[in-house]
């Protein structure tokens, strides 16, 4: 009777960590449509302000009823990380709106790499010959993407290059914050800084969703980043981190496939090289950062 019971505890983890991560995979990609069909008058400073507000006011009345949700450890880093991680959503917002989405998503998908390098220069963890190999793989596949022309495309893609860089430092101020705070403080952190950052503007041009359709949009950008980023953290309860690293790639796949079939995006030889170059290296140095942390 004992072992049975393990073994359905022993296979029902193994079920729930790739459930959890397709999962959050699967919303993410949620969230990069809808941002894609927002109407042109929505400018990303007011996509992200509600997605911010929306996200901070869901935890707040889930968490925060009966302790002081703000109270954490580092609280000068969990504002900065906030702060990184708005930057990098900004940039990512805006690189969808000008960029095929499957194109803003491979490249941003480079993050690993630059979080690679700011864990050398913060924690001074040294690079491998194959860690740094898997980079300039990464770079190569980026050059596939980049036609190289001062175009509105290019501005496009240098933004979601900009998005990965800070995505990559954010990833890296979480590594060293999960440490004493949990995952609700530092989203809560994330949401509050997005909202702080993108107000002014937001203020300057303020707009609310005049249709049901527009309202649901919105609902919907709130409901699946929030799910999405707590379906992500859940996951990682059930498997390692390079693990999680690798089924959250899978949101590259799915976004490719929703922006080839639905949106009509280019599905060219470069798209198709440069992708795969990236999310090959960026699963091997998924790997090779846990094996370096397991030793």
């Amino acid at each position: 009777m004992k072992p049975n019971q393990q073994r359905k505890i022993k296979l029902d983890a193994s079920l729930a960590g790739p459930l959890f991560m397709l999962s959050s995979a699967l919303l993410f990609t949620a969230l990069n449509l809808i941002v894609k069909l927002m109407r042109p008058e929505y400018t990303v400073w007011q996509i992200g302000f509600f997605r911010f507000v929306g996200g901070a006011l869901v935890l707040l009345a889930v968490f925060g009823r009966k302790t002081n949700p703000y109270r954490g450890h580092h609280t000068r880093l969990l504002i900065i990380r906030g702060g990184v991680g708005s930057v990098a959503f900004i940039s990512l917002i805006t690189a969808i709106r000008i960029l095929p989405v499957s194109t803003a998503l491979v490249i941003f998908y480079t993050f690993p790499v630059f979080s690679a390098i700011a864990s050398f220069l913060i924690f001074k963890e040294r690079l491998g010959k194959p860690e740094i190999i898997c980079m300039m793989i990464v770079i190569a596949g980026v050059g596939m993407l980049l036609d190289y022309r001062m175009s509105t495309d290019l501005i496009g893609q240098l933004l979601a290059l900009f998005a990965s860089v800070f995505a990559g430092l954010t990833v890296t101020l979480i590594r060293s914050l999960r440490e004493t705070n949990g995952p609700v403080i530092i989203y809560l952190y994330f949401c509050t800084m997005g909202a702080l950052v993108t107000f002014p503007m937001f203020a300057l041009d303020p707009i609310l969703p005049a249709t049901a359709v527009e309202w649901v949009m919105i609902l919907g950008i709130v409901f699946s980043s929030v799910s999405a980023q707590l379906l992500m953290n859940q996951g990682f309860f059930y498997c390692r981190g390079w693990e999680g690293g690798v089924f959250m790639s899978s949101e590259v796949i799915f976004t490719a496939v929703v922006g080839i079939v639905f949106l009509g995006d280019p599905d060219s030889w470069r798209f198709w090289t440069g992708g795969l170059l990236i999310l090959g290296s960026v699963v091997a140095l998924n790997r090779l950062n846990a094996e370096k942390q397991s030793h």
